[in-house]
């Protein structure tokens, strides 16, 4: 059965565009709540409880070849295509969002476990965990994580406009950066600021 859901995932792979939407991207923005939902649907609409064996094949399949499906994604959407149609219909509904959730959750506690985390980034993620729903999770993970980077990121371009020896070009750059955008300022640390002359 695994050669031919290899098969059926590389296929899937490439006739997903066509029949189904398209997952929300990683960074994207905040999912809503109904993400699993949306992205198990195909591209004409029908509800997941209306959906063919067939389809419901196909939309697992696209989430497996998805490649920031994660561990529990992966288990998650295995037993469902090893089960019966109500089984993907029920991972289609609700079990994708929680094996979601059970993935963010490990990536944030790795973010956490990062010693080079800021403040921002540890204050945010530490929420997260605390809420703790499916929707805060991949919040954090889509917009929460960048912004709270962008903080930390300025609070270090601040730290060196602070020091008294820096060369005029490399202030002149920080100065220019301060107040960029999250991929500016990240750019700009590890970068940019080696890049200065002076």
């Amino acid at each position: 059965m695994r050669l031919t859901r290899g098969a059926l995932v590389v296929a899937a792979g490439a006739l997903a565009p066509a029949l189904l939407l398209t997952a929300p991207a990683f960074a994207t923005g905040t999912a809503p709540a109904s993400a699993a939902v949306a992205t198990a649907s195909p591209a004409d609409g029908t509800p997941v409880d209306e959906m063919s064996e067939e389809d419901l094949r196909i939309a697992i399949l696209r989430i497996l070849a998805d490649e920031d499906s994660g561990r529990g994604v992966v288990r998650e959407a295995n037993e469902a295509l090893d089960g019966t149609v109500e089984d993907m219909r029920e991972f289609l509904k609700t079990g994708y969002r929680l094996a979601q959730a059970e993935d963010d959750r490990v990536a944030i506690v790795r973010i956490l476990s990062d010693p080079d985390s800021g403040r921002g980034v540890k204050r945010e993620a530490t929420k997260a965990l605390d809420v703790n729903t499916p929707e805060a999770l991949r919040a954090f993970l889509e917009t929460g994580y960048r912004l709270a980077q962008a903080e930390d990121d300025r609070v270090a371009v601040a730290r060196i406009l602070a020091d008294p020896a820096i060369s005029d070009a490399l202030r002149a750059a920080a100065e220019d950066v301060i107040d960029g955008t999250p991929e500016e300022l990240r750019y700009f640390l590890e970068v940019g600021q080696y890049e200065v002359d002076g």
